[in-house]
């Protein structure tokens, strides 16, 4: 995999002279106030896509990486830096949306670890002897999870681009005595693994985190068995967030490539050749937008879609 691109300042859209070709007067505020906060600018003009979404990358493994330095404490955040619970106390983000059955003997140290939205594995439906993959597989939690669900003749994957995740992700492996795992490094948009070669591709609120998501899930549909299946949590833009709701969630820490809206993301899957889409909201998550479980299929050759 290429290593990761860091912004300089030359390519910063809040400096001097890209402020004055790049940003409307009214976004200039937003735009800088995003960058100060640790996130990517708010406007990307005058940078290839190539630079932007290495950009976005690398805001987001500075993330994890903290997140997994302090993963000896229970997060009190989530993937984006939003609260763990809501107003009224109840938990939309991170472990304690498993409940004991959900969380199938993982490791207490992988789900307090957990930065994800919601439990792809309580909807995957996995059976004995399939191979998952877990894009941004994380300290590893549904890795585990699944790894005892398909058995000894199955195989878990997890797949992610941030050395300290991966460290704690085997070390809970280690402590739960599971063998039949893999933690991968790459890149969701460019997954390390053959064409054709997993059942079902699962992830918890990572899709959101890409600067694109029609590659992740182009990338997804090329691993997919004839068959797999895609079940994954991810969070969902409200059709009508309009731009002033565009920008707040663009400041979110993590989150500063934006979610779909449910329009948007039916279509890119069904652009990545997926059928049997369903998108099933579970919980708000930000005053825009919400959790949901996003499932889906890759036909059989010469079968209707």
């Amino acid at each position: 995999m290429a290593e990761l691109t860091t912004r300089t300042p030359e390519a910063s859209c809040c400096s001097t002279e890209a402020q004055s070709s790049c940003c409307e007067p009214s976004e200039k505020d937003a735009c800088c106030a995003t960058a100060a906060a640790g996130g990517s600018c708010g406007c990307a003009a005058g940078q290839s896509a190539a630079q932007t979404v290495a950009d976005i990358r690398e805001t987001v493994r500075e993330r994890y990486a903290a997140s997994a330095r302090a993963a000896a404490a229970r997060p009190t955040a989530s993937c984006c830096g939003e609260p763990s619970t809501d107003a009224t106390g109840a938990e939309i983000w991170g472990g304690g949306l498993y409940t004991s059955e959900d969380a199938g003997g993982a490791p207490e140290a992988a789900l307090n670890a957990s930065l994800g939205c919601g439990v792809p594995t309580a909807v995957a439906d996995l059976h004995e002897g399939e191979t998952v993959l877990d894009l941004g597989s994380g300290a590893g939690a549904d890795v585990l999870i699944s790894a005892r669900r398909v058995g000894a003749t199955g195989r878990a994957i997890g797949l992610d681009m941030t050395d300290e995740m991966l460290a704690l992700a085997r070390a809970n492996a280690a402590a739960a005595g599971v063998t039949n795992v893999e933690f991968v490094k790459g890149h969701i948009e460019e997954i390390p693994l053959p064409e054709a070669s997993v059942d079902v591709v699962i992830s918890n609120c990572v899709i959101n985190l890409s600067g694109d998501k029609q590659q992740v899930l182009n990338e997804t549909a090329r691993v997919l068995r004839p068959g797999g299946r895609f079940a994954v949590s991810d969070v969902i833009a409200d059709p009508d967030i309009g731009e002033a709701g565009k920008a707040d969630m663009a400041q979110w820490t993590g989150c500063i490539a934006g979610a779909l809206s449910e329009d948007e993301f039916r279509a890119a899957l069904s652009a990545a050749g997926l059928v049997d889409i369903e998108i099933r909201p579970t919980h708000r998550v930000h005053e825009h937008a919400g959790s949901a479980i996003v499932r889906a299929r890759k036909p059989e050759p010469g079968a209707e879609a």
